[in-house]
């Protein structure tokens, strides 16, 4: 089974840009049909605007929301229920001395709030399980690397 996924890209170069100078504004406009325009830019370490989202941030932002779904999945498989779910993850981007780069390592720190005691140790395993099924994770050429904790509330 395929899923085609679309999304179009807008760039304008502004009128008092010098391109004598080799730079040019790094912000621009994302669209997916029938969704808010977002509005991106490179991160300010290159040179971006940091009050918007960069490519960077986005990558992550996948990596933990897709974590996050696929582990409501499988606990829902599990019977186990999920009353919080949160996480401040982390992810390690190499930039080469000749420009190029790439992610070398994410870290997610998911802390899941659950109803039954008992469940604890297996809502801890789960997230192996997620990893393995998440879409994104499984589109990543770095490790994926999870420090979770569970409690009953």
């Amino acid at each position: 089974m395929k899923h085609l996924f679309k999304a179009q890209l807008n760039w304008t170069s502004k009128q008092n840009e010098d391109s004598s100078k080799r730079f040019y504004s790094k912000s621009h406009q994302i669209k997916i049909e029938g969704k808010s325009v977002l509005n991106v830019s490179a991160a300010k370490a290159f040179k971006g605007d940091p009050s918007l989202y960069n490519p960077e941030d986005l990558l992550l932002s996948s990596l933990v929301s897709c974590h996050m779904m696929s582990y409501l999945y499988v606990c829902s498989q599990n019977g186990i229920e999920v009353l919080e779910y949160s996480d401040n993850a982390e992810a390690t981007l190499e930039v080469n001395l000749d420009g190029s780069g790439c992610f070398v390592e994410a870290r997610l720190y998911p802390k899941v709030k659950i109803s039954n005691s008992d469940k604890i140790e297996l809502a801890l395993e789960l997230h192996q399980k997620a990893n393995q099924l998440c879409f994104i994770a499984n589109s990543c050429n770095f490790p994926v690397l999870h420090e979770a904790s569970c409690e009953v509330i």
